[in-house]
């Protein structure tokens, strides 16, 4: 079972790849600052970089704080997720990996009576909620004083600084998406106490997710790049630098939060500065619906293939 607990959360780490490379580069290669391989290549070495260097406070709080958890329950739960995952990401819509593992391992834990912290769960729901309107609220603000202050600075030279500063904020999603999203993943498998090398599961489960982004990631980055608002460089960095703020805060306090939403939400915050107009509210509908459906389907389907595991 341990075995099979490493292969889930390498295939959840590649449905992390397929899904969530589109925060980090999708505004960036959909205002065309950077080249789709390129900017793959830069993401696969910062997911690495984040989840060595700040991913043990979200470990602890999937992997220890949250659930009784057991090699059986993370099995199951990781591979119900990765199949949601990569089926969201083939219907070209983004959603939160955080939300799919949390609700499989809460799921196969009821099913099998083992005992969860409400506490960290509730904790977890409330960043859920939280933090897309944080993002929404700093892209909002962040686009109205960085607008001020570049109408002082000559053309050329704001399009030089835009481009450079869009490359730092797809950076630091980069960096978020291995310190948060990566995190959460192998937080389960951390605390099981698993015999191999701490530091070469981190580089294999990152090998991992670059081989989902080189691969699938540009269904989705299609949606995130082009699909939301229409995208310069100036709105791409505000609402890339937003949603990185704002998922590092909360990655200091230990919290899984939504990558995807927190850039959506940003996204938003930017396009409300243009007029409501200007963002395609049906797409965010349509995203929002997959956001509860994917939950509620992760919860469910993990407990009712638990219970029938136990059946037989």
């Amino acid at each position: 079972m341990i075995k099979l607990a490493i292969i889930s959360s390498f295939l959840i780490a590649f449905g992390i790849g397929s899904n969530d490379a589109s925060n980090a580069l999708g505004i960036s290669i959909g205002a065309g600052i950077i080249r789709f391989k390129k900017a793959v290549f830069l993401f696969g070495i910062l997911v690495f970089t984040g989840v060595l260097l700040n991913g043990d406070k979200v470990m602890k709080t999937v992997g220890k704080n949250l659930i009784e958890a057991s090699p059986f329950i993370i099995s199951l739960a990781l591979i119900i997720s990765s199949f949601l995952i990569l089926l969201s990401n083939w219907k070209k819509l983004p959603l939160s990996t955080h939300q799919v593992i949390i609700g499989s391992l809460i799921g196969s834990g009821f099913a099998l009576n083992h005992s969860v912290n409400f506490v960290s769960l509730v904790k977890i729901f409330i960043s859920w909620i939280i933090s897309p309107f944080i993002a929404c609220i700093l892209g909002f603000f962040l686009y109205i004083l960085a607008e001020k202050l570049i109408s002082k600075i000559p053309f050329f030279e704001v399009e030089k600084l835009l481009r450079s500063f869009l490359l730092l904020s797809a950076s630091l999603i980069s960096y978020n998406t291995g310190a948060n999203e990566l995190a959460t993943v192998l937080g389960p498998i951390v605390y099981i106490k698993i015999p191999i090398n701490i530091i070469l599961l981190y580089f294999l489960a990152s090998f991992f997710i670059f081989l989902g982004a080189i691969t699938m990631s540009y269904r989705v980055i299609e949606t995130v790049g082009k699909g939301i608002i229409p995208l310069d460089p100036f709105s791409g960095f505000i609402a890339q630098f937003s949603a990185g703020i704002c998922i590092f805060l909360f990655t200091l306090f230990g919290m899984p939060v939504s990558t995807t939403y927190c850039i959506i939400g940003a996204l938003s915050g930017v396009g409300i500065t243009k007029g409501l107009q200007t963002i395609k509210l049906n797409l965010i509908k349509r995203i929002a619906i997959n956001w509860l459906l994917t939950l509620l389907s992760a919860f469910t389907i993990s407990f009712l293939f638990t219970k029938l595991i136990l059946i037989f």
